[in-house]
């Protein structure tokens, strides 16, 4: 049940747990290195065909220029027919021939001039005598275009003649080749991606693998199982994890057993005492009973002795059996024995017992036909300790409530309230108010009560299988409240 809460209210880490993590790293790592790979050979593909395209017909136009023969001043028809020749011989592909001398506009189409031929390149041509070249884009389609001005020899030197050719060749047979590669390159990494998911699930499988043992000998052991040791395999860090584990479980299992021994000898020490005290102290309380009884016609000084041996003497016979009660309740042993009582009748006997009679003290608030299966005996001790530790602690008068209720769902319960009217529990003595030995005034290291009056209360009304809390009341004074179900079917501690 706990694992399905767990899961159900959780749904973010259950779909992007370590397992989902792992894959998706690693299939991120294959797709970067894919996409990496894919770019870089792209772009160097890409690069070598169109350098080798644009190499091989800036060559062969500037032949084909450097072989002109056309005279000047230029004859626009003659002009023309060499260029529909130039054209016509065009390495990779048939060019078009475009040609600028002064006023004069020739081509090999029947447009004489072109609108992909740039004045960046115009500027270019104009500047070296072996010409230039540029990579055009227009409307969306690319060109390579060339500039080629026409020289003749002077001696060492070269002359312009004024005339420049102009070369126009469509890329997209080059482009078409780039996009193929480009689709190639996508159409290969899904498959690709889907092959590196085998080996990324089962990296994962082997990952995860130790750190499910590992959480499952967790649970094993915060259920008590101490002996829990995981299977250490191979010298990884997984492995290491795995034998700290074991090391660290060790040791704590021989901790364990040794605060179990421990606590095994205090618990018999102190049964074993308390057990050995209770004779003597049968035969003392019986002698200051005596004493008592006489210490009327004793002097002041030896009456008051003979009374404070007696005090002392009951309070130590309260302690020792407040430490048998906790010794049964540590081995386990108390048992309970139930009756059904009227629980209004049951209250009024324990405060009767006590000498809380006084509406100044102890207030009864306690209606009638109330009944429910308790342990008459456990039920007069949590009634009584709950009471006497509010005149102690709190102020008079201390109110006794009784009520039955019926929760909305499940069985009926049993509610009891007692509260004071004193200034209530500090906020440091709250969370230890049913610790054992504990008195919420440190300096008072001497009191009526044993310490252990609250802490046998939480431990009668668990063997019930009810409840007991603590509060400070709106109006002031400590109220403590004790549920018990109406119909307990009896349980040992």
């Amino acid at each position: 049940m706990s694992d399905a809460r767990e899961a159900a209210g959780s749904p973010t880490r259950a779909r992007f747990g370590l397992r989902t993590r792992l894959v998706l790293a690693f299939l991120l790592v294959a797709a970067v290195s894919a996409g990496t790979t894919a770019t870089l050979t792209y772009r160097e593909a890409r690069n070598a065909i169109l350098e080798q395209t644009q190499n091989t017909a800036v060559s062969s136009f500037r032949d084909q220029v450097a072989n002109l023969a056309v005279g000047l001043p230029v004859d626009g028809a003659h002009l023309q027919r060499e260029l529909r020749r130039i054209a016509g011989r065009g390495k990779p592909r048939a060019w078009y021939v475009f040609a600028e001398y002064g006023s004069v506009r020739v081509s090999s189409t029947s447009s004489p001039v072109s609108t992909v031929i740039t004045p960046e390149l115009r500027r270019a041509a104009h500047a070296d005598p072996r010409g230039s070249f540029q990579r055009v884009v227009k409307g969306g389609d690319p060109y390579l275009t060339i500039a080629v001005p026409a020289v003749f020899a002077t001696g060492h030197s070269y002359q312009s003649s004024g005339l420049t050719l102009y070369a126009v060749m469509p890329l997209n047979d080059e482009e078409a080749n780039v996009r193929a590669m480009v689709t190639a390159a996508r159409d290969g990494a899904v498959p690709g991606l889907a092959v590196a998911l085998v080996p990324a699930l089962l990296s994962a499988r082997s990952v995860l693998r130790p750190v499910r043992e590992l959480r499952e000998a967790a649970r094993s052991m915060g259920r008590g199982r101490l002996d829990t040791r995981i299977q250490a395999k191979g010298s990884d860090e997984l492995a290491d994890l795995a034998r700290t584990f074991n090391e660290s479980a060790g040791a704590l299992e021989r901790s364990v057993d040794e605060l179990q021994r421990a606590e095994s000898r205090a618990r018999r020490f102190a049964a074993d005492v308390s057990h050995e005290l209770r004779t003597p102290l049968a035969g003392m309380l019986a002698v200051t009973e005596l004493l008592d009884e006489d210490a009327g016609s004793l002097d002041r000084d030896t009456a008051a002795a003979v009374r404070l041996i007696s005090v002392e003497t009951g309070r130590l016979a309260v302690l020792v059996e407040d430490l048998m009660e906790i010794s049964r309740f540590d081995a386990r042993a108390a048992e309970l024995h139930l009756d059904e009582v009227d629980i209004a009748e049951t209250i009024r006997k324990t405060l009767h017992s006590r000498r809380w009679s006084d509406p100044a003290d102890v207030v009864a608030d306690l209606p009638d036909a109330i009944r429910a299966r308790v342990d008459p005996r456990r039920f007069d001790v949590i009634v009584a300790n709950l009471v006497g530790n509010a005149l102690r602690h709190g102020a008079a008068p201390v109110t006794v409530r009784v009520s039955a209720r019926t929760p909305g769902t499940g069985p009926a319960v049993l509610v009891m309230e007692v509260a004071d009217s004193g200034p209530g529990i500090s906020k440091e003595a709250m969370p230890h108010l049913f610790d054992r030995f504990y008195k919420a005034d440190a300096a008072r290291t001497r009191s009526e009560g044993s310490g252990l009056g609250l802490a046998i209360t939480l431990e009668n009304v668990r063997l019930h299988g009810g409840t007991v809390r603590a509060a400070n009341a709106a109006g002031g004074g400590a109220v403590f409240t004790v549920e018990l179900p109406l119909t307990t079917e009896g349980a040992t501690s």
